[in-house]
């Protein structure tokens, strides 16, 4: 239990950090130019990984079909998270997106899991948590909070199903490949979108380092979650991932400067002690 809550916390400081640097490219590009670039970097960075180590004779056709299912779903969850963003407030969409736990929790207690009531407890008390520290950040909303909320819920479910799929891939042996056709999955669909909508601006080359770091950040996040559903109580690794959107607050406060009040450190607390009942129990 302890390595799999550490592989999903390790997957949400990388995706704060990610989600910090997003704030620097989001106004330059397009949302959706900027994300394909950050996973093609990501799949780039992956391939001496999948050249090597990449253990294509395990994978069986379900595992095949899952592993692109799942990169479809994170693709989704991923445009989702950014447009509920864009449009905010974080303190609206943060809990929404940050929920999905429920949903992978759910989906482990129908596949027969065994889930305490304590365990229960503390991924309430994780999601509630960030619901107090995404509270008073960007209170002012760019669209209807309507919309927002569709998005949020849309990037929840889809992360939720995206881990889920990806992980019972991941469960048969075949980790490395599943997450490099997890990603070849989410590539090719954020290219069929863009050409419908003729969205093919291409960031600017002085973008392009900024935007490789950034697919670092996120494919080994992914990567981490997927690998925990070759461990026991993989479930759990999705909920602790969950709270990368705590940490990108935390990291605007370090680095950008950005106010904590005293009961957003009160929900750093809280998810933390959650995340350590999980551990203990």
């Amino acid at each position: 239990m302890i390595q799999v809550l550490g592989l999903g916390l390790v997957a949400a400081i990388l995706w704060g950090a990610h989600d910090i640097c997003v704030r620097y490219v989001s106004q330059r590009s397009g949302i959706l130019p900027s994300i394909l670039m950050v996973l093609t970097f990501g799949f780039l960075l992956q391939l001496p990984i999948t050249y090597f180590f990449a253990d294509w004779e395990q994978l069986e056709v379900l595992a095949f079909l899952y592993a692109l299912v799942s990169g479809a779903f994170f693709a989704i969850g991923t445009v989702s998270l950014y447009r509920g963003f864009a449009i905010g407030p974080v303190r609206l969409v943060a809990p929404i997106v940050g929920s999905y736990p429920v949903l992978s929790i759910a989906h482990a207690i129908w596949a027969g899991h065994q889930i305490t009531p304590i365990q229960l407890l503390a991924v309430i008390l994780i999601i509630g948590g960030i619901a107090i520290v995404a509270h008073g950040h960007e209170n002012e909303s760019n669209g209807k909070k309507s919309h927002a909320v569709l998005w949020g819920l849309s990037g929840a479910i889809s992360f939720a199903l995206s881990f889920a799929i990806g992980q019972s891939a991941a469960a048969d042996g075949a980790a490395t490949s599943t997450i490099a056709l997890g990603r070849l999955a989410a590539i090719f669909l954020l290219i069929s979108v863009m050409l419908i909508l003729r969205q093919n601006k291409i960031p600017k080359l002085r973008e392009w380092p900024l935007l490789a770091f950034m697919g670092f950040l996120d494919g080994s996040a992914l990567a981490l979650v997927l690998y925990a559903g070759s461990r026991a109580h993989a479930e759990f690794a999705s909920v602790t991932a969950s709270i990368f959107g705590l940490f990108t607050i935390i990291f605007a406060w370090a680095i950008l400067k950005e106010p904590m009040t005293r009961h957003q450190w009160c929900g750093v607390a809280v998810v933390f002690s959650a995340i350590a009942c999980l551990g203990v129990f």
